[in-house]
């Protein structure tokens, strides 16, 4: 595909630009027309905090799934184990098998893999990030060597690295040593993909070692897509779908799965927008849930990214607009109104973590450049971009939007 490219530094509309050497296009076909909610500005909101937290990035500890073993798990040292978020003990019953509380997590269950994985992508975005910004090739080379490092060990050290499957992910005790919608698990990759990909594409790491991290995350891609587990996810009629589809599109962007990808944009234009959203933007199966401000954020923001990272020349999935109405900028502007105005929410609150959102989501930042409407990103450019509650993190997959750009030579 053919990419225009965009002025960041200078804002020359159809200009080749750099920032600290390195060009930037908004990563689809679209030509900025309003510098004001541009790529510049994205990555002007997030650089004092790559910049800032780059030594800390640069430090961290190599930490895999390996590092931490539950007893509770049916698969081996190097398998992915989680417990369903929302199902508790029976009171008085300790052998009793767990029984649901929808949007109630339960504290006690294991979640030490997702922390870490959560914990990889975020150190993963802040090397590369720094990579991108800083304007020292010694420096640089530092943050791609040890960025490297953690691939290697995430993906290719048989010591250390996770199987490429997600067999054991959100087991309940006392019914399931696994289920399919444990797949939603390593949305936490995605970033992780895409920070691989930049490396990849610039030589930044050795090719033995880029063609080894693209073997493991196009085999994880296969199982994905195979399995009976992911096969039942991709086929999920909610959040769980969407986040099968992002995955799928991060990790084709890194192999050059075209058929992968194709598969998602149809996915978006056969399923998600005529089938999932209402004709206000909504999606009811979000609405219907116990936290259905937070899941309607989540689903958005799912959408968005698959819309950044696999829209093309001939299919922009920022303005693709179905036969019943439904497209990118109606499920915006619906959640817009809210974030604008929380107060002015017509559903039930969320049963827990109402007060945390909305965060400084990633579908206003890039639909205010995408579909030239600078409202949406002024609005969400001043809310918080971090977050300590792990609920919070669990279900915010875009963390680092400046990754999501399309950095070119």
């Amino acid at each position: 595909m053919s990419f225009f490219l965009v002025s960041v530094a200078l804002f020359l509309v159809l200009g080749t630009s750099t920032i600290f050497g390195h060009a930037v296009s908004p990563n689809n076909l679209m030509v900025e027309k309003n510098a004001q909610c541009g790529v510049a500005k994205i990555i002007e909101l997030d650089r004092d905090h790559i910049l800032s937290n780059l030594e800390k990035s640069y430090t961290a500890e190599i930490r895999t799934v390996t590092s931490d073993i539950s007893d509770r798990s049916a698969g081996g040292i190097n398998d992915f184990y989680s417990e369903g978020d929302y199902w508790w003990p029976v009171d008085g019953d300790y052998n009793a098998p767990y029984v649901r509380r929808d949007g109630e997590s339960n504290p006690k269950n294991f979640i030490a893999h997702r922390l870490s994985m959560m914990r990889l992508a975020d150190i993963m975005a802040g090397l590369v990030a720094g990579y991108l910004l800083t304007d020292d090739v010694v420096q640089s080379k530092k943050y791609a060597n040890r960025a490297e490092a953690h691939l290697l060990a995430w993906f290719v050290n048989s010591e250390t690295s996770m199987n490429p499957n997600l067999r054991y992910a959100q087991a309940i005790k006392g019914r399931y040593t696994g289920r399919s919608i444990g797949l939603i698990d390593t949305l936490h990759l995605i970033e992780v993909a895409l920070a691989a990909n930049i490396l990849i594409e610039r030589g930044a790491i050795s090719k033995v070692n880029g063609t080894l991290v693209k073997a493991w995350f196009s085999e994880y891609s296969r199982w994905m897509n195979s399995h009976p587990f992911g096969v039942k996810e991709r086929e999920h009629p909610n959040n769980h779908g969407v986040a099968w589809s992002l995955q799928i599109a991060s990790f084709a962007t890194l192999t050059g799965d075209t058929v992968l990808l194709d598969l998602v944009r149809r996915q978006i234009r056969v399923r998600y927008l005529p089938k999932m959203m209402d004709f206000n933007g909504s999606f009811p199966a979000e609405i219907n849930r116990t936290k259905p401000f937070g899941y309607s954020l989540f689903i958005l923001d799912l959408m968005a990214g698959i819309a950044q990272i696999a829209s093309t020349d001939d299919q922009n999935l920022w303005l693709y607009e179905t036969e019943n109405g439904r497209s990118m900028r109606v499920g915006l502007d619906f959640m817009f109104q809210f974030l604008k105005d929380k107060t002015s929410w017509p559903y039930r609150k969320d049963v827990q973590y109402w007060d945390e959102w909305p965060m400084r989501h990633a579908s206003m930042l890039f639909g205010g450049y995408q579909l030239d409407y600078c409202e949406f990103f002024e609005v969400v450019k001043s809310l918080q971009r971090d977050s300590e509650v792990y609920e919070v993190r669990r279900n915010f997959p875009i963390r680092n939007p400046v990754l999501w750009l399309r950095w070119v030579e």
